[in-house]
């Protein structure tokens, strides 16, 4: 069978995405008077895209005022992907779930490839104030991660808890130019983090049946001493499964003489 013969599409990297700008989507800025009343309170928007298009439509001029990119303003993106091989998963694991309303098949997933994933947060402000305010609300959350939980693949209940780790913070101050260009601060924070890929979702078979022998350690088709047969039963439990599952625990250290 080829490779790539049946489709599958888990949203792992967007997934990711949504729960990283998730965690910047309410930040806000406050201006006072001299006296320390509060005269306003910004909401800062949030939005998928690199440091230096948000620049470039900034210094844009335009006619509509309404239509100008206004600071302050936060921008992130993916930087990077990485194989990361010290959370490498053994390959023979796997995951399954009962289906529904099926007392014969199991939903089969095999063990996911770990990629390290860089972000990039960019905060752009026109004062050093507002840009202050900002860093200093992210700052004291990641010390210097911040766990989040993924649903890595909600229809089979897969859920990891997933550092986020702060890893540098840069500043930049376009503050030279001509008259007709607009200020920008930015500071630049980069984080990293993991996200776990998996193959599309499988079927398979429940065991339903099972036979064990036992014999000394010679031929076993010839000193054969006793044979242990399992049969399931197909009962529903009202999730799928079985109602009376079978476990049994031998010692093979207690022989009796």
């Amino acid at each position: 069978m080829p490779m790539f013969a049946n489709h599958f599409y888990n949203e792992s990297t967007r997934r990711m995405v949504s729960v990283f700008g998730s965690i910047f989507n309410d930040m806000e800025v406050v201006k006072k008077d001299a006296a320390g009343k509060i005269l306003q309170k910004i909401k800062v928007p949030l939005g998928y895209a690199p440091r230096s298009k948000v620049l470039a439509r900034l210094n844009e001029q335009s006619s509509d005022p309404k239509m100008a990119i206004k600071l302050p303003r936060l921008a992130f993106e993916i930087t990077s992907f990485e194989y990361d091989a010290n959370a490498r998963v053994s390959k023979h694991k796997n995951y399954t779930k009962v289906i529904t309303g099926d007392t014969l098949s199991l939903n089969k997933l095999g063990s996911p490839a770990v990629y390290k994933v860089g972000f990039e947060l960019n905060i752009m402000a026109s004062t050093q104030d507002e840009a202050l305010q900002l860093l200093e609300q992210i700052l004291p959350m990641f010390q210097p991660e911040y766990t989040v939980t993924i649903k890595d693949i909600p229809d089979m209940n897969i859920t990891t808890d997933t550092p986020i780790v702060l890893e540098s913070v840069d500043t930049n101050d376009d503050y030279e130019g001509d008259l007709v260009t607009r200020r920008a601060i930015v500071y630049t924070l980069g984080f990293s983090t993991r996200i776990r890929y998996y193959r599309g979702i499988g079927k398979s078979k429940q065991i339903l049946q099972t036979e064990v022998d036992y014999s000394e350690n010679v031929d076993p088709t010839t000193h054969k001493f006793e044979t242990q047969k399992i049969v399931g039963t197909t009962t529903s439990d009202g999730a799928g499964g079985f109602k009376e599952p079978y476990t049994e625990t031998i010692n093979f250290f207690d022989v009796d003489d």
